[in-house]
């Protein structure tokens, strides 16, 4: 089963990354899986060693730390394309290209703590908005650039599920 959407792989690779996330999110509930993360992230990783949390997985590849700095670029992207979603008529909703945001904010050498901070925080002022979206609210949509016609509340599906595969690849490079 892949996790990755790749920027420019065209729309065939974006349904099939958007069906193997919401498999993996199943029946949970989204603001559940996104309400625990962070404190998931704090508790995996208060006793390892940063040396530990700045080792990438393999070369070419994320560290822990770039996990964590990922997931708080991500929440930054997410939110606000959220509140767009919420606030304009079906919007468009750029494609967010992971790998360039990694080279260009140098995942490479991401604190680990600063960056599980800064994705708490964002989490946290997310949340607040999001646990108080009610049914016309979570129907609200936007046209993203690779996936199409997407709702507030299927984009918070996706979110959660990505979660999901980020604890998973912190788990993994964790047990290396």
């Amino acid at each position: 089963m892949s996790f990755s959407n790749l920027a420019g792989e065209g729309p065939d690779a974006a349904a099939v990354y958007v069906v193997n996330l919401l498999a993996l999110l199943g029946d949970e509930d989204p603001l559940a899986v996104l309400a625990r993360t962070p404190a998931w992230c704090a508790e995996a990783l208060a006793e390892v060693p940063a040396t530990r949390l700045s080792r990438p997985e393999a070369p070419g590849k994320w560290s822990v730390a770039g996990v964590l700095q990922h997931l708080a670029d991500s929440e930054g992207v997410n939110g606000h394309r959220i509140r767009l979603m919420l606030v304009e008529d079906r919007p468009p909703i750029a494609a967010y290209d992971q790998d360039a945001w990694a080279r260009a904010f140098d995942y490479a050498s991401a604190d680990a703590p600063a960056a599980l901070r800064d994705f708490t925080a964002i989490r946290e002022a997310n949340l607040r908005v999001w646990r108080s979206l009610d049914g016309p609210a979570l129907a609200r949509g936007g046209v993203h650039a690779e996936r199409g016609v997407e709702t507030v509340g299927h984009l918070l599906r996706l979110l959660a599920a990505h979660d999901l595969v980020h604890r998973r690849q912190m788990e993994r490079i964790l047990r290396q």
